[in-house]
């Protein structure tokens, strides 16, 4: 199941690629509620594209996917965004089923052996 998430971008960080041909970008967007909340997503691969068309302080809505994942003993909750609107016309926290496919699982293998590089 995807999810969205409507708010305004604060940050968008720069593309972070690893010796394994693996990258991603990450960004943050803040929710418009009563008690807004600061989100980070990331975009994987290929994905990291749809930034360059975001600007910081864009209204948008994000189209994601939970992802949670053991590593050494400790675990990690990603969201995972596969598609960014823009416009902020959904509700924040809202869910919808998927209109197109979410991005698949990365292989474990894909991230450094390195025990302090964590593996996102």
């Amino acid at each position: 199941m995807a999810y969205t998430m409507s708010g305004k971008v604060t940050k968008i960080f720069p593309l972070q690629e690893f010796p394994s041909g693996f990258s991603k970008r990450e960004f943050v967007v803040r929710t418009e509620e009563r008690f807004p909340q600061e989100i980070k997503f990331e975009c994987l691969k290929e994905k990291a594209e749809l930034l360059d068309a975001v600007k910081e302080e864009a209204e948008v809505t994000v189209h994601f996917d939970i992802r949670g994942r053991e590593w050494n003993d400790r675990y990690f909750v990603n969201l995972a965004a596969w598609k960014i609107d823009a416009g902020a016309g959904g509700k924040a926290g809202g869910r919808e089923v998927a209109e197109e496919p979410a991005v698949p699982a990365e292989d474990p293998a894909e991230y450094p052996a390195d025990d302090e590089d964590i593996p996102f």
